[in-house]
């Protein structure tokens, strides 16, 4: 069986940031570290994470000492006020393209202008960065709802978007944005800020062109990661044959039936082990 793994499998710049940071703090024994939230979307280092010693708490008000570590999604001002006014430790491993956005919004939004941000409401980055929003805002999830929205001939719009979202998706979204713009005349005051980070384009684009060129198509990543999901949506339109998996105990023999090239790529929080042990896997197995 041939497989081909795309180039930009695995982790990102930020999560390999986040990740390295806590094990550092693994390795010095630092007593009482703590992560706000799953430190990245993938369940398997969750649980090694909770065997080495790091807590997992969902809510600031849990903690009066320790290390809080702040993830690489981004939180929202109130949690930085919080931590601050307890006088409790933390380390922000936020992702650099996450802080961007949330400079953008907090400061477009001081100006009166009502932010527009695509991407997936129950995302943590996507509630990141709504705390950093002191006016109006609306989040937008798909077609629909792009075009039932209203405007009124004095809006000052400024949009962003989830740093992990569908470029695809995103560019069809604003397009229908714009149009309404134009009809409400409007377009003048209202400005588009492509804030999908680098990293995920290029993984997006090498999926998409790999999907088109296997039998079989493999998508690993963690059930809840956003961008993993991303990755099977766009390339189960171009292969039929996708199937989105955790690790290699997902596989079965019928997913590769009269397949001869297999074709894999991961999400931004799957480790690198993973990946090959799925590529050793299924060159050895099917």
């Amino acid at each position: 069986m041939k497989v081909i793994t795309a180039k930009s499998s695995g982790f990102c710049f930020g999560v390999k940031r986040a990740v390295d940071k806590v094990y550092s703090l693994i390795d010095k024994e630092v007593e009482g570290v703590k992560t706000l939230g799953p430190l990245i979307h993938n369940e398997n280092v969750t649980e090694e994470l909770k065997e080495k010693g790091i807590q997992l708490i969902n809510d600031v008000n849990e903690v009066d000492d320790g290390v809080v570590v702040l993830r690489s999604h981004g939180v929202a001002k109130e949690v930085y006020d919080t931590l601050n006014n307890k006088s409790v430790d933390y380390i922000d491993v936020t992702c650099p393209f996450v802080l961007k956005i949330h400079r953008i919004v907090e400061e477009e939004s001081k100006k009166g202008s009502k932010i527009i941000i695509l991407g997936n409401k129950d995302h943590p980055e996507i509630k990141g960065i709504c705390g950093w929003i002191s006016g109006e805002y609306i989040i937008i999830e798909n077609k629909k709802e792009a075009e039932n929205l209203v405007f009124n001939v004095n809006d000052k719009i400024v949009v962003v978007a989830q740093t992990t979202f569908n470029t695809k998706k995103f560019k069809q979204l604003v397009e229908i944005l714009e149009k309404k713009w134009y009809y409400y005349n409007v377009l003048k005051s209202c400005k588009v800020l492509n804030t999908i980070c680098n990293a995920t384009e290029i993984r997006q684009s090498e999926a998409r062109d790999l999907a088109k060129s296997v039998d079989t198509m493999l998508i690993i990543g963690g059930k809840h990661s956003s961008n993993t999901q991303k990755l099977f949506e766009i390339c189960k339109k171009e292969c039929e044959n996708t199937y989105y998996i955790q690790t290699i105990k997902d596989l079965h023999y019928n997913m590769f039936l009269n397949s001869t090239c297999v074709g894999i790529t991961a999400g931004a929080s799957t480790p690198k082990k993973i990946i090959e042990e799925v590529q050793e896997h299924v060159r050895n197995n099917f």
